[in-house]
């Protein structure tokens, strides 16, 4: 993975960056499919990953 800070990941390498820590589905597309429902995107279309996992937790425990 390039010098990329975690709190400012394109959208290409946080999804290698999921899929390399075990994401089975991970990808471009469920990505986006996140960020309609919500999910946080920086100013730049960049994204946190700590954000990004916060909030997959979130809708996961809003589930509940």
């Amino acid at each position: 993975m390039p010098n990329n800070k975690p709190e400012s990941l394109p959208k290409e390498t946080l999804v290698e960056a999921l899929r390399r820590a075990g994401s089975r589905t991970a990808s471009i597309e469920r990505l986006a499919a996140d960020i309609e429902a919500g999910a946080p995107v920086n100013e730049d279309g960049t994204m946190s990953v700590f954000a990004y996992t916060a909030w997959v937790l979130k809708e996961m425990s809003d589930d509940d």
